[in-house]
């Protein structure tokens, strides 16, 4: 590691440059342009849509990148107007469009894309997306007007609906938190909504084409799609508060703090034995150690994640994969795997089972692939795992446990995961994702009732890929949806984001929360990879995230205290009891600096991982144990995370 790196090694973890978007006005009508879509459509303001968005995908729902041409944008006070020439595609194939965007000072906006192929295009998604903010819309009436003229009456969902809440779409109308009406028209092809807060994204996505059509697709030569969006805002917004520094003011307990793990996979296994002692300082409660027979996991690469565990102090939890597809089969396997852990000394308190389909997504209308009965592979487990806590639910992603609910009188448990990146890569969207952790909280409690329920692991990069063959690799380093190494586990970025999981699932009541590994690409520090890791040497230096977890893992059953925060404040973080003392750690969520003061502060100590602490701190496991004398607000740089002691 040379002395300092770069602001944005610091913060993203690579050097790759982001062109920031155009913003483009007319009037009191605003949006971004990026890429040649529009993002953030703002009326005065008040964000009145997040996205609206020509896309190309491939069989694998897989989004090209297109290659832009002509790209022509004239601006006048009344209005803005964008002409573009777009090919999308791959060395296979090639789908080619033009897209026209027209906004006026009027509150009228209008986007509309027509293209074709010379060769024929398969493809699982051609067309508009548009994305609808969740943050005062949850809940709230929409009126629905639908292909057949039909026009109905009903409200965005407020728990997590693991289908589609609305189909056959022609007109969404809807009222902003601010009291702007909203009109969006949708024309050329027949549309549909889905909840993509099941993956945690900040949006509902209204789209083409209906799911229950066969997908893919083919787009023949000579076809073509012609889509128009027309969006149109009227009304007063009510005044803003501008307040300007936000006050912070912890309050009354509302829970305790979980325990925290990490996951290991058997390939990690050398690497986290080489760093034991900085992983065992950082204070795991458990450690999921990933068993799956189809890639060769056996009872040497399960001893190895074991003696890995007991290195590290935690408590090692087991994460089976089960191949069979009938039921005997799975019981069979169930009591093979009862009989390897009887012969490793039985070490396991708690045991986590799926079945392999499982861990690939199936689409609401699609026909479940074969697989063992739930119940009957819990009862196995019980039998083969005597007094172990059974877990169940999903590796995967929270959607795939909101559409195949688990036997909860089978268990004790209930298990998921998310990434922050499943349908976006960008820093914005992986940031936003926590305005959709309190919905998949409310939706997981509901789905579980009394049953305890534990996350992760979890990081910004995928761990699987249900949609897909696999993740992303990236060797290019890159900030893209998918990936398997993502750069800004290593950064700033990826600090903020953890502690925000942390706050948001602790909170909601998580019996557990596991976030990334010791090594590898989810990582905590720098070990040796094939990996690109710019400024790291693979030689043991601590990623940011290493400090989140540290000081949050050491704090388990300490009373969590409500703090006055929203999922889109430009902070996050959570308040602790400790001691004699109420301790407050908070992260930036964006690049720019931002200030908060902490109301009748006593005496303030802070700590402090910014981009001009990030080099000592990547060399010194106390970094946020070094508190320091503070008076008056505290000015967080862009995604800094700082400690607060406030004394009584």
């Amino acid at each position: 590691m040379t002395d300092n790196p770069s602001r944005a090694i610091a913060l993203y973890g690579t050097e790759e440059a982001i062109r920031p978007p155009r913003v483009l006005r007319a009037g009191k009508l605003s949006a971004e342009l990026e890429a040649g879509n529009l993002r953030y459509i703002r009326w005065d303001g008040e964000e009145v849509l997040r996205a609206v968005s020509f896309i190309v995908r491939d069989k694998d729902w897989g989004t090209y990148n297109p290659e832009i041409s002509g790209l022509k944008v004239t601006e006048e006070a009344d209005r803005f107007v964008v002409t573009l020439h777009a090919v999308a595609g791959d060395a296979d194939q090639a789908f080619a469009y033009d897209a026209r965007i027209e906004g006026r000072a009027d509150g009228t906006l209008t986007f509309h894309g027509r293209g074709g192929t010379d060769s024929g295009f398969l493809t699982n998604r051609t067309g508009f997306v548009i994305l609808h903010p969740i943050d005062g819309i949850a809940g709230a009436p929409v009126t629905v007007t639908h292909t057949d003229g039909m026009t109905v009456e009903t409200v965005f969902p407020e728990i997590i609906d693991p289908v589609q809440p609305m189909m056959g779409l022609r007109a969404l109308a809807h009222t902003t938190p601010g009291g702007l009406h909203v009109d969006t028209l949708m024309e050329g092809d027949t549309y549909e909504m889905e909840d993509q807060r099941n993956w945690t994204d900040a949006s509902y996505k209204t789209y083409v084409r209906p799911l229950a059509l066969p997908w893919p697709y083919r787009i023949e030569p000579g076809e073509i799609i012609d889509q128009t969006i027309t969006v149109t805002v009227s009304g007063a917004i009510a005044t803003a508060d501008a307040s300007g520094v936000l006050m912070l003011t912890p309050g009354v307990t509302v829970g305790r703090m979980p325990p925290l793990g990490l996951g290991l996979r058997p390939e990690n296994a050398e690497t986290t034995l080489s760093a034991a002692d900085a992983v065992r300082d950082l204070g795991p409660a458990y450690l999921v150690l990933h068993h799956d027979p189809r890639a060769g996991h056996d009872r040497a690469t399960l001893e190895r994640q074991l003696e890995a565990a007991t290195a590290i102090g935690a408590e090692p939890w087991l994460e089976a994969v089960i191949t069979a597809t009938d039921d005997a089969g799975a019981v069979a396997e169930v009591s093979a795997l009862g009989a390897l852990a009887k012969a490793v000394n039985r070490p396991f308190g708690t045991i986590l089972l799926s079945p392999a389909p499982d861990l690939k997504c199936t689409l609401p209308g699609s026909v479940w692939p074969p697989a063992p009965d739930a119940a009957t592979l819990y009862a196995a487990a019980r039998t083969a795992f005597p007094g172990v806590r059974i877990g169940g639910g999903m590796f995967s992603y929270f959607t795939e446990l909101n559409r195949k609910r688990p036997p909860l009188d089978e268990l004790d448990l209930i298990g998921f995961t998310t990434s922050p990146m499943v349908h976006a890569g960008d820093d914005r969207s992986v940031m936003e994702t926590r305005e959709a952790h309190p919905a998949i909280v409310a939706s997981v409690n509901a789905i579980s009732a009394d049953t305890p329920w534990a996350v992760g692991p979890s990081a910004i990069g995928v761990r699987d890929n249900p949609y897909g063959a696999s993740a992303k690799d990236n060797p290019n380093n890159i900030r893209q949806a998918m990936n398997r190494n993502d750069p800004r586990q290593r950064g700033l970025l990826g600090a903020a984001w953890a502690l925000g999981y942390i706050a948001d699932f602790a909170r909601g009541g998580a019996a557990g929360i596991a976030l990334g590994a010791p090594t590898g690409p989810f990582g905590v520090l720098s070990s040796p990879t094939d990996d690109p890791e710019p400024w790291y040497d693979g030689d043991g230096g601590l990623y940011p995230v290493f400090h989140v977890l540290r000081g949050l893992a050491h704090q388990r059953e300490v009373p969590i205290l409500s703090l006055n925060l929203r999922p889109a404040d430009p902070v996050t973080g959570l308040a602790l009891r400790v001691s004699d003392a109420t301790e407050i750690w908070l992260a930036n969520t964006g690049a720019d600096p931002t200030t908060v003061t902490i109301a009748g502060q006593g005496r303030l100590t802070v700590a402090v991982l910014d981009a001009g602490s990030f080099a000592g701190a990547a060399r010194a496991r106390d970094h946020m144990d070094n508190l320091t004398k503070h008076e008056g607000p505290i000015t967080l740089d862009g995604f800094a995370v700082v400690r607060i002691r406030v004394e009584d």
